[in-house]
């Protein structure tokens, strides 16, 4: 295997490769009276090669190159996948550019969640090096210009296989999937595989072909009473009775929209508010510690509840019709049956389908898309979770919490068996099933940020405090690990602030537009950096084009490569004070 990566200038063209079971690297060149060195194909046919956007644009690059492109029509090409509006896979059909079916390509960029360009995943994994382009688009490449821009692809080509690394499991998950389906699905995302696999399954069944859903200009529609939802109050009954009369509508860009009624009022149930929402229900509450004691505190969730409502609503696509149904249930059924045997590959890789096909669901160049469909799970499934919250009111449970597919409750050990009951009955009058788990702890910025502490003492998180990884930006990790374990055992957070010597759990990094400046270094468009003694506490790092402060930067210090050692001026007292901010923020002290 070896991993990729191109770059173009007017006058010179570079193509890099690393061998990852040897670490060596081979550049091929394009520039003045030096030809590109033959082999590239040869190259590329001989080893399955890892890129991250190599199919929009190393691959097309690739292409014209070996095809006798010279550097003024490479950079023409270039500046058209980077620029132009059309995709490259019509760029190269306008050009009749074929890219070889020998060349056997994983590109990482759909794989990796979260959409960030490559330094940001080296950022968000740690990598060594965080380098920008060292040259401007538009530079002249001399001998000396060649070498730099060879080290620069060097380190891209090091995030290219760190990040592999990091993906490996869904690859290969990818991998088994294409096996079993007959396709390629190794540089798809979760939602596109969703949409081949069910496609294909459909189409075994039924001898269509599938293609994007046609929707009318400019649809509306309602939402239909699901038959499941009953409301003991008047203020709910008003609610369900208002979005049954809402004609629901599109954006331009085929996204449902929320009418302003919903949108700008919130629901009160007991002590506690709550917000519908396109993508789901959630509760209102800030700054909340709620610690268990001698009571009850347990979380309530509902298992695999959009794809459940899917199967127990009949909820198919028009363009699809009834044979999706079939062809959904056969995979949640698989799913579950492998997931109960033990077959982990089995059950992940169908799980990929399961999930991601109800994205695609509001994706207007997907098979799937059924805006309609979208909103009618998405409402059903807040309106069920607003009756099991209402009944658990009525009966004197708190509901403290409310998030998309589940509720946490809070009462007296005495009302545990009513509690229990309230549960069971409303399994019984939806089919969906509520999976418990009781916390001995639940501090809350607010509910997309929290820490909870189960029973056993294991911890479990969201948003700022969830671990990081390749979804989010690291952002002084210490202190929320900190805090966290404050709130779980009662350790000082301070204490464990100052034993950590991990630098990566110190540092901020963040995407800037255009590029920043600290001092006279430019740093790039991703940018890494820690507090430090060293710096005056308002010295920032600046937006290269305009001047304007980065966030969060006041006092920090760049870290654009690792130390081989701790740094001597991490500045302590700084994470002290957002580690006592923060416990004050989630209610800690309340």
């Amino acid at each position: 295997m070896i991993v990729i990566d191109t770059e173009c200038y007017k006058d010179y063209w570079l193509l890099s490769a690393k061998h990852l079971p040897t670490g060596r690297v081979k550049h091929f060149e394009l520039y003045d009276d030096h030809p590109l060195t033959r082999g590239v194909s040869g190259t590329l046919s001989n080893y399955t090669s890892i890129s991250f956007n190599g199919n929009g644009y190393d691959l097309p690059m690739i292409a014209a190159a070996c095809r006798g492109y010279n550097n003024k029509q490479l950079k023409a090409l270039s500046d058209q996948l980077i620029t132009g509006k059309a995709p490259a896979w019509k760029v190269c059909r306008e050009r009749e550019l074929e890219i070889p079916a020998s060349w056997d390509h994983i590109d990482l960029i759909e794989v990796a969640p979260g959409q960030s360009s490559l330094k940001i995943y080296g950022g968000r994994l740690g990598a060594p090096t965080i380098q920008d382009l060292p040259l401007p688009p538009d530079a002249s490449i001399n001998a000396k210009c060649r070498e730099l821009l060879k080290s620069y692809c060097v380190n891209d080509l090091d995030t290219t296989a760190l990040l592999y690394e990091n993906l490996k499991s869904q690859i290969s998950l990818r991998e088994d999937m294409g096996y079993q389906y007959g396709m390629d699905l190794r540089s798809k995302s979760d939602a596109q595989i969703a949409e081949n696999v069910i496609k294909s399954e459909l189409s075994a069944l039924t001898g269509k072909q599938y293609r994007p859903a046609k929707i009318g200009k400019d649809p509306k529609f309602r939402y239909k009473d699901p038959k499941i939802i009953r409301f003991q109050t008047p203020e709910l009954r008003d609610v369900f009775k208002r979005i049954l009369e809402t004609r629901f509508t599109m954006s331009p860009t085929g996204s449902v929209m929320l009418p302003d009624w919903l949108k700008e009022n919130k629901i009160s149930i007991g002590r506690s508010q709550y917000q519908m929402g396109i993508g789901g229900l959630h509760s209102c509450e800030k700054s909340q510690c709620v610690r268990a004691g001698d009571n009850i505190l347990c979380d309530m969730d509902v298992a695999s509840y959009y794809p459940n409502i899917i199967l127990q609503q009949g909820l198919a696509p028009e363009s699809l019709g009834e044979p999706f149904l079939r062809v959904y249930e056969s995979i949640v059924k698989r799913r579950i049956k492998a997931k109960r045997e033990g077959d982990s590959i089995t059950a992940d890789t169908l799980k990929i389908a399961v999930n991601g096909s109800f994205g695609k669901l509001g994706s207007k160049y997907s098979a799937l898309y059924s805006p309609d469909l979208l909103i009618q799970t998405t409402i059903t499934g807040q309106l069920a979770l607003l009756m099991l919250i209402e009944r658990l009111e009525l009966a004197g449970i708190s509901v403290v919490s409310a998030n998309t597919d589940g509720v946490v409750s809070y009462c007296d050990k005495s009302k545990g068996p009513e509690l229990e009951a309230i549960a069971f009955d409303w399994m019984l009058d939806t089919t969906y099933e509520l999976e418990r788990q009781d916390y001995r702890v639940l501090a809350s910025r607010d509910v997309n940020n929290y820490v909870a502490v189960t029973t056993d003492g294991k911890i479990k998180s969201k948003g700022v405090f969830a671990p990081t990884g390749l979804m989010k930006n690291p952002d002084s990790v210490i202190v929320y690990e900190a805090v966290s374990q404050q709130i779980a055992t009662g350790k000082d957070a301070q204490q464990t602030i100052k034993e950590c010597r991990d630098i990566l759990k110190f540092v901020t990094v963040r995407t800037v537009k255009g590029g920043a400046k600290w001092r006279d270094d430019l740093l790039g468009k991703a940018v890494r950096f820690y507090y430090s003694t060293s710096v005056a506490e308002d010295e920032c790092i600046h937006y290269a084009a305009n001047g304007n402060r980065v966030p969060k930067s006041a006092g920090a210090r760049p870290l654009m490569s690792l130390p081989a050692e701790f740094p001597k001026d991490v500045d302590y007292k700084a994470y002290f004070v957002m580690a006592e901010k923060l416990l004050c923020e989630v209610g800690y002290y309340a």
